[in-house]
């Protein structure tokens, strides 16, 4: 204890303010001063007053100039213990609190320093029964407060627990809780010894239950984070494992970014649980597991798909038309009816509606014409080749049990596109099998299904995703091979051959420049002449489309390309006439049937169509003696075999009226031949011209060499319609015919045949066989053949007319 004589020998001590601080009799603290006025108090207090003064908080934390008004009335009388000036100009000074002091006069002494008269404070207190219960009370509490509080030093706990003067024992617990300040003060400017244990009880039961509260939260927040943690050191030590075995890569790194990319990534919420399932047994598994990879591609796959990733679209309709007819000669119907659906896309905002289907033969632009719609919709253009494809998982995928499974061709194409809406094409549909492994065909049922593909399911994803926003274009070269259920999904947009004047425009303005770029050429090296290409498209390709056509005039230019290189003459102009056409590309490879120089007995210029375009078809008839057989020969087909069996039947039925014995067909074998034997030929628009061939070989009349003719024949007689119209005429024309004879039903067809094909052919229409004989046998250079056929009085009525004919039918 202090000599509390050298205290009362001074009535004045220097006074010296504390911020948020409050000192203690009996406690030692250390203290950094640093304000001026608290500066000078303590070397005053150092060089006058026996290093002693008084303490005193302030009211107001952040006040600098204090009145008397802005102290607390109570403070505690302090000896400094020890001094340390520091080199930023404060001290650090260690305090000894001695005992309880009232203020009073304060004033400023002539160092500048506030000093005041202090009056010793004596604590009161009276006999109470409950005081000894309460320091009981107070170290059982302490003892509990030092388990919670683990940065009480245990020598400070004893040497409180030790104490048994309340006073004494307030005092020394006060300073070490963690209660504010002002609640300090009030305990010290208690004079009454059992209210201030009292409150200091208080003061250190509540840290106690604040403790328990905080503790538990704690609890909580740690059991919240232990896996976290948890997860976190090990993740550390597995880092440092992997870094001294030279594994830089962190695997538990990977599957963190994945985890994080799945919960950006913009995709339904079922395919993001998923994901997140995936990840979590991954980040349970090994790197080496042979399940990790499987797993580790699956999650690739979900994050790679473009779920919703959609491209702005824009429909043009002039842009779209534009573009159409820049890129493509002719194909009128097809691009009118592009652009219709374009439009309807454009007002609905909706791609729901019929699947486009495009038909027609080889080289004719299918697969060209649908990257033209994809540049008009501004979409990126997706091909996918379904030639040869029989296993249904190509479309579907295969399940993830398989090793080296994989989605299906639909979604890998979308995850290289990047886009679940660019515009598909599903080319050669119609060359797709089945086998044991399934039926593509099937599985596309869905694809194409605008009700249905809103919930495609990829057996390797097994997961919804949405194909409704894809623009789905497919293309055949056929229909005959195409389920009816997968051909009633889809709209058919035809797409016929090319006429010769279209493929010598498409020559001219399409192909023959990009060959000239192509190889290095220029304009003004090579030029070719109207009636080389004409000679080329009839001489040396035979096509529907423009492939060989574009491979010969690209022959030319490797043709010109050496001509210029050898003759050291790159500025010479090489001309490809119709005459010189040879001298380039060889021998011709391909001829077309012309017509008799003169009219034939038998012989009679059918019209045909194919793939290829339409072709000139001679039908030639024998007459034998025999027993009545019929022999076809010339590949023909089984329904061309049954039309010629129909023409026999009808001359058979009209003996009388042409002058024939009614039993003719006993006495006489007839052979009805196709020439060009290697080629196959079916079909039943050959009926009319099988019947005149009959007609005239019986008679012995002969065919008019300048007539063709194309019809079905029924029993009755009957010409019926056919198919191919325009490119039948375009035949005939190139064959020198002048007249041609077709049904009378196919004269509404000729709205779609150029005026460039019908000039120069006269066009003749009939409804019978009645009305096809008078226009097509020449009774005046007939010859009669061994007596077997005689030309009968009726014969020049039916010359002048089919009314004569019906008239006579019906008598």
């Amino acid at each position: 204890m202090p000599d509390e004589r050298s205290v009362k020998a001074f009535l004045e001590l220097p006074l010296m303010p504390l911020r948020e601080i409050v000192m203690f009799p009996r406690l030692v603290m250390p203290l950094f001063v640093g304000r001026a006025p608290s500066i000078k108090a303590v070397d005053l207090a150092q060089s006058k007053y026996k290093k002693m003064l008084i303490l005193v908080p302030q009211r107001d934390a952040n006040a600098e100039t204090l009145q008397a008004n802005d102290l607390r009335p109570i403070g505690v009388v302090s000896r400094m213990l020890q001094l340390l000036r520091l080199p930023d100009g404060t001290v650090k000074v260690l305090f000894e609190g001695l005992f309880r002091a009232q203020w009073q006069n304060l004033r400023d002494d002539a160092e500048t320093c506030p000093v005041a008269r202090i009056i010793r404070l004596t604590e009161t207190s009276s006999k109470d029964d409950e005081l000894p219960a309460l320091v009981h009370a107070m170290h059982e509490s302490l003892e509990e407060y030092g388990k919670i509080n683990r940065r009480l030093p245990p020598e400070t706990l004893l040497s409180m627990q030790s104490l048994q003067i309340p006073g004494l024992l307030a005092d020394a617990v006060v300073p070490h809780l963690k209660a504010d300040y002002l609640k300090k003060q009030e305990i010290l400017e208690l004079l009454d010894v059992r209210e201030r244990l009292e409150r200091t009880y208080k003061l250190l039961q509540g840290e106690i239950d604040m403790a328990f509260v905080e503790k538990r939260i704690k609890n909580r927040v740690k059991v919240q984070m232990e896996r976290n943690q948890r997860e976190y050191y090990l993740n550390e030590q597995i880092k440092a494992i992997n870094k001294e075995m030279g594994k830089e890569e962190d695997p538990q790194a990977d599957v963190t970014e994945l985890e994080q990319k799945l919960k950006e990534r913009n995709m339904p919420e079922d395919a993001r649980e998923k994901g997140l399932e995936e990840v979590k047994k991954l980040r349970a598994m090994p790197p080496s597991a042979a399940e990790y990879t499987v797993v580790r591609n699956y999650i690739d796959w979900i994050l790679d798909l473009p779920w919703n990733e959609l491209k702005q679209i824009d429909i043009n309709i002039d842009n779209a038309r534009a573009i159409l007819e820049g890129e493509h000669y002719g194909l009128e119907k097809p691009k009118e009816r592009i652009l219709e659906y374009l439009a309807v896309q454009k007002l609905s905002h909706c791609l729901k509606g019929q699947i486009l289907c495009f038909v027609g033969p080889p080289g004719v632009g299918k697969t060209s014409l649908a990257k033209s719609v994809a540049k008009a919709t501004v979409r990126d253009f997706v091909r996918l080749s379904l030639g040869g494809v029989r296993d249904e998982a190509e479309i579907r995928g295969h399940r993830r049990t398989y090793v080296g499974s994989m989605p299906g061709k639909i979604l890998q194409s979308l995850k290289r596109v990047k886009f679940n809406n660019p515009l598909f094409c599903l080319d050669e549909i119609d060359k797709m099998s089945s086998d044991y492994r399934g039926d593509p065909a099937s599985a596309l049922l869905e694809v194409l299904d605008p009700e249905q593909n809103n919930t495609f399911m990829d057996h390797y994803l097994d997961l919804e995703y949405d194909l409704s926003k894809i623009f789905f274009i497919t293309t055949a070269n056929s229909l005959h091979s195409i389920p009816p259920p997968l051909l009633d999904r889809m709209e058919i947009i035809e797409l016929s051959s090319y006429l010769e004047t279209e493929k010598r425009h498409i020559a001219r303005h399409f192909l023959l420049p990009r060959q000239i770029w192509e190889h290095g050429l220029k304009d003004r090296d090579i030029r070719i002449s109207e009636n080389a290409i004409l000679e080329i498209i009839r001489s040396y390709t035979r096509e529907a489309g423009v492939r060989n056509l574009e491979r010969e005039i690209a022959a030319l230019c490797r043709k010109t390309a050496i001509r210029l290189v050898e003759g050291d003459n790159l500025e010479k102009c090489h001309s490809i006439s119709r005459s010189t056409l040879q001298s380039f590309l060889g021998v011709k490879k391909y001829r077309h049937e012309k017509r008799e120089t003169s009219p034939q007995v038998g012989v009679c210029a059918g019209l045909a169509y194919n793939q290829r375009g339409g072709e000139i078809l001679l039908v030639e008839t024998s007459i034998m003696n025999g027993a009545g057989h019929v022999v076809t020969t010339g590949q023909l087909g089984e329904v061309m075999t049954e039309s010629a069996k129909a023409a026999l039947s009808y001359v058979r039925s009209r003996a009388d009226l042409l002058g024939l014995d009614p039993r003719f067909y006993r006495k006489v074998d007839i052979h009805v031949h196709m020439p060009s034997g290697a080629t196959p030929k079916d079909g039943p628009s050959a009926g009319i011209t099988l019947a005149t061939s009959i007609t005239s070989a019986l008679l012995g009349i002969p065919v008019r060499n300048d007539i063709a003719m194309t019809g079905e024949i029924s029993l009755r007689g009957r010409v019926l319609p056919i198919g191919g119209l325009r490119e039948k005429l375009l035949a005939a024309r190139r064959s020198g015919i002048k007249r041609v004879i077709m049904p009378a039903d196919n004269e509404k067809d000729l709205k779609e045949v150029p005026d460039e094909v019908l000039k120069d052919l006269e066009l003749v229409f009939v409804d019978h066989v009645d009305e096809v004989l008078p226009k097509a046998l020449d009774a005046e250079e007939h010859e009669i053949f061994s007596g077997r056929a005689t030309v009968t009085p009726l014969w020049h009525s039916l010359r002048q007319g089919a009314s004569t004919v019906k008239a006579h039918t019906a008598q």
